[in-house]
């Protein structure tokens, strides 16, 4: 049934109608269950090439069994924020696990990276500093960096030199991430700490799509770089994509963690994570600590996906990383590769402007652990008969 036509100050229709024309609107689609590479959806099976499940731990038994556990300890919700009763030492052993983990001196957990992101750059940044920012970084950091009092100034997407050029000493923060959420790439993060320190300035990682599969343990860009965590001030990182549960966090110094706690609303007025699903994640990192073979299995999936995808004439990103990015150009065209795929038994997601950049549009094809040789081989051979139905002229790397 319809409801009633609404008017007023705000032309909700319009915009809708407007998204539609350029296809551009977003629609949900509800889906049955993913599992192990796989997704189900209107009771259909498909292999699935969209999730960030990057090490297939989603529904690993032991992260289950430990979610359970947590569950029958401490119950289904926190019921508090964490300066109330919400905080349980569920939270407090993987805060410290997550520390001794990655190198640094303390650990604040938040309920996703959105918040995680936007509460350092809120409870940071005053009208005296200044933010630097990857002009590719996520929604959450540009968002935020935009309604600050401070100015932000966005820099050429890893152009260190147009960065260098920017600074200014001792006046705020620089941020950028550790994988490109869009793109697969990774930031150079040896030149951003030389360039942090010489000018004075904080530094802080996004590495939401780094942490569990770069570096040794899994620990994320910097540890693949060989960057020691004392150069970056700030690390974030999430525990909804490679370690497949759900959550943030935000790591550094104790005198940051203290000083968040204090200052940072989006952790002091926010109901907290419920205990279970840190015992969830603590069980998570013990599996990802252990994975070197899952990533080295990952590594060849990656391997085998670009060299075939080239072999038939797609452009596709410069990234070694899971998020394996086909770009085609325009929106209409991206929609129809995807329809095309999926009529073939094959998940992959249309990505289209304003999430990346005009005339970008990609499939954004992510590989997982969880897959196998055959799979890719699958997906190499549906996009086989795609191959000229895009426009790959004029295209590029954004």
């Amino acid at each position: 049934m319809n409801g009633p036509a609404v008017t007023g100050p705000f032309a909700l229709g319009a915009a809708l109608a407007g998204r539609e024309q350029a296809d551009l609107l977003r629609r949900r689609i509800a889906t049955q269950g993913s599992v192990a590479g796989r997704l189900q959806v209107a009771g259909r099976d498909y292999l699935n090439f969209s999730a960030n499940d990057y090490l297939g731990l989603a529904d690993h038994s032991a992260i289950k069994a430990a979610f359970k556990a947590g569950i029958d300890r401490y119950g289904t919700g926190s019921g508090a924020s964490p300066l109330v009763t919400g905080y349980s030492r569920a939270h407090q052993q993987l805060e410290e696990t997550l520390a001794d983990w990655l190198g640094v001196e303390a650990v604040l957990l938040f309920n996703c990276g959105f918040s995680a992101n936007q509460a350092v750059l809120k409870a940071l940044l005053g009208k005296e500093h200044l933010l630097w920012q990857d002009k590719l970084n996520h929604a959450s950091l540009q968002e935020m960096g935009s309604q600050l009092p401070c100015k932000m100034k966005r820099f050429g997407h890893n152009d260190m030199a147009a960065l260098e050029r920017l600074l200014e000493p001792n006046r705020g923060l620089i941020v950028s991430e550790g994988v490109f959420s869009m793109d697969g790439d990774q930031a150079p993060w040896r030149e951003l700490a030389t360039l942090a320190a010489q000018s004075g300035n904080w530094l802080m990682i996004d590495d939401a799509h780094g942490l569990g599969v770069l570096g040794p343990e899994g620990r994320g860009t910097l540890a693949a770089q060989g960057v020691q965590p004392a150069s970056v001030h700030i690390q974030m990182g999430t525990f909804g994509k490679a370690l497949g549960v759900a959550g943030a966090f935000v790591g550094g110094s104790r005198e940051l963690v203290d000083y968040l706690v204090n200052f940072a609303r989006h952790y002091v007025y926010s109901t907290h994570m419920p205990a279970a699903q840190a015992c969830a994640v603590s069980k998570s990192i013990e599996l990802v600590r252990a994975a070197d073979e899952s990533r080295a299995h990952l590594g060849q999936l990656i391997a085998s996906f670009r060299q075939g995808a080239k072999g038939l004439g797609w452009q596709l990103g410069a990234s070694d990383t899971p998020i394996q990015p086909l770009l085609v150009g325009e929106s209409s065209a991206a929609l129809q590769l995807a329809e095309q795929l999926r009529d073939r038994g094959v998940w992959v997601s249309a990505i289209r402007p304003p999430t990346v950049p005009v005339g970008t549009a990609r499939l954004r094809i992510t590989l997982s652990a969880a897959h196998r040789e055959q799979d890719v081989d699958r997906l190499l051979d549906a996009l086989g008969p795609c191959s000229g139905s895009a426009n790959l002229e004029g295209t590029h790397h954004g």
